[in-house]
């Protein structure tokens, strides 16, 4: 059995997507989880493509006693929490998957799970909840490849993404395709500053800007630092800011050979301000603050999303244009 602790939308598309292959997948979240998909999950896909299942859905971590492979995919901030949570109930020779954004996550869970096996993994894509005539539906709204951990460990689950035809990538180099994903990810908060559509935002010159300027200060810091950083889209991460900054007609036709964005697609920060929940943003830019410090020197563009995510998270602007957002970040 698959357990998929944290049923969140990463968590009911990876979970629904198996199930709908025949997996035997039990979803563990909350109750109005529980409520919203008594009668199944439906699963759409970028490309048009839809399957539904019958998953088990459960509240409680015990849920996860009799599963061979868990996955992982609460936010950062609960991962202490579920790794304690999880401990005492899961079954000796259990493997467990962090499919979570950040680069921490999987040794926080190797802490609070010693005795277990622990893999790390990425999602590159996003994933949005619809609700569509009283039927909730978890769509993916970006493409990309599943990566996860190159361990013997991990064949359980590719036996299980292969049956259910979800692209997935063994890889020996994890750290650099977690901080690859974070620099991807720096974009989430400026899509939730600015309250408007991926798609939308990423079309305005002067917003891209403002994600350059962060990505080559994260880039520049992991470099000083001698991180490297995997190459997860057609073109090195070095290259993306000057791709960002280039005039909208180039940007737009070398982007859609990149990566696809559906068009009512937002960030899982705009997701969460929206939900009134804390966001992830010390598990993003809040890593590439930090990284600054340790190497004795500052962040100050991403130090400045921080605190304008903090401010939004307690009732601050979410409407930036992207002159506003480029003022407030000193660009």
């Amino acid at each position: 059995m698959i357990a998929v602790f944290g049923a969140g939308a990463i968590g009911c598309w990876i979970g629904g997507k198996l199930a709908a292959s025949g997996a035997d997948v039990t979803l563990i979240g909350r109750p109005r989880m529980c409520d919203e998909l008594a009668h199944g999950v439906t699963v759409t896909d970028l490309d048009g493509g839809s399957a539904r299942s019958v998953p088990g859905l459960a509240t409680t971590p015990d849920a996860a006693a009799s599963a061979s492979l868990v996955l992982v995919t609460v936010k950062s901030a609960q991962t202490e929490a579920a790794g304690k949570a999880l401990a005492p109930a899961l079954a000796k020779g259990a493997v467990v998957v962090s499919f979570q954004n950040g680069v921490r996550n999987a040794d926080v869970l190797r802490t609070a799970i010693p005795a277990r096996r622990v893999l790390a993994a990425m999602v590159p894509f996003n994933v949005t909840r619809r609700d569509a005539g009283g039927k909730v539906i978890y769509h993916r709204a970006t493409a990309g490849i599943l990566r996860v951990d190159d361990d013997p460990a991990n064949a359980e689950l590719l036996a299980a993404c292969r049956a259910a035809a979800l692209p997935i990538e063994p890889r020996r180099d994890m750290p650099a395709v977690q901080w690859a994903k974070l620099v991807m990810n720096l974009n989430n908060a400026i899509n939730a500053l600015s309250g408007i559509p991926l798609a939308t935002e990423l079309a305005q010159r002067e917003f891209r800007r403002c994600l350059a300027a962060a990505q080559r200060e994260a880039l520049d810091l992991l470099a000083a630092d001698h991180q490297t950083v995997a190459k997860l889209t057609a073109i090195p991460p070095r290259w993306m800011p000057r791709l960002l900054e280039a005039p909208d007609a180039l940007f737009l036709v070398l982007a859609r050979r990149i990566v696809a964005i559906d068009p009512h697609a937002r960030s899982s920060m705009w997701d969460d301000l929206e939900a009134k929940r804390p966001t992830e943003i010390d598990y993003l830019q809040g890593e590439v603050v930090a990284l600054a410090e340790r190497l004795g020197t500052d962040a100050p563009i991403n130090r400045a999303l921080v605190r304008l995510v903090r401010a939004a998270e307690a009732g601050g602007a979410r409407d930036f244009t992207a002159s506003a957002l480029r003022t407030a970040l000193g660009l």
